[in-house]
């Protein structure tokens, strides 16, 4: 996990991610219930309510792993709407398909998504945007391919701001996450690179400033859950600028 010159931010390398998740993936889906005590699937449920879908919509889940996002999607879209579940790891999409056989899922990365611009109006990620390369570019990309108006909603974990509450997450998250998690799907390693990028991963305003350098947004606001363990985000993509003639 590194910053540039710049300092800007620089994620992990995309080949290391796809093996980890690959090696992770028929357990992940446990160990993200024990972990997190099952709070991931209201964390999951309040983007969904956070990013306005409704019937007929068109929604793009990238990073969508087992699908659990999409799956939560589908059902506010309904069956007049279009659900699409992106992630470059092709075990965890066989997992989804199983899970959801309704919906599509396809194989793609977030920062080179093989849609139209505006095709979607709703594009999201949930805890999987720390695990991308160029995390500014995956939010371009999700902007993009959202219609003007439309929402770029991301799910990721934070840092605490209360100091008391942060160093009582803190020594959780160092020391029980990668045994409990190496435990479950017998990659401790894993889970020691999933400890290590929740902590260095910008959250809160810093991620709002990444937000707006990345994309062309009319609106982002950002909401604390659970006492700052996780944020969501909400961009609202502002208009194009028409492209000058050639």
């Amino acid at each position: 996990m590194l910053r540039d010159v710049a300092g800007n931010y620089r994620g992990p390398d995309a080949q290391r991610i796809r093996t980890m998740f690959a090696s992770i993936s028929s357990r992940y889906d446990r160990a993200n219930d024990v972990l997190s005590g099952g709070v991931h699937r209201r964390w999951r449920a309040k983007a969904v309510q956070w990013s306005g879908a409704k019937e007929g919509d068109r929604v793009l889940d990238c990073a969508t792993g087992t699908g659990d996002l999409a799956i939560l999607f589908r059902k506010a879209a309904g069956a007049s709407g279009r659900v699409v579940g992106t992630d470059f790891v092709e075990e965890m999409l066989a997992i989804a398909r199983t899970k959801a056989p309704e919906i599509e899922f396809q194989l793609a990365d977030v920062t080179a998504l093989p849609f139209e611009n505006d095709s979607f109006d709703v594009a999201s990620i949930a805890f999987g945007i720390r695990n991308v390369s160029d995390p500014a570019k995956a939010i371009a990309e999700m902007a993009r391919v959202v219609r003007p108006g439309g929402r770029v909603i991301v799910l990721e974990f934070g840092q605490p701001p209360s100091p008391i509450f942060r160093k009582m997450y803190d020594a959780y998250r160092k020391h029980a996450m990668p045994r409990v998690g190496g435990a479950i799907t017998g990659a401790r390693d894993a889970y020691e690179y999933l400890e290590s990028s929740t902590a260095q991963f910008p959250c809160g305003e810093e991620f709002v400033k990444l937000m707006r350098e990345a994309a062309a947004f009319q609106e982002i606001s950002f909401v604390p859950l659970t006492m700052g363990i996780a944020f969501l985000y909400r961009g609202v993509t502002a208009a194009r600028t028409p492209e000058a003639p050639a």
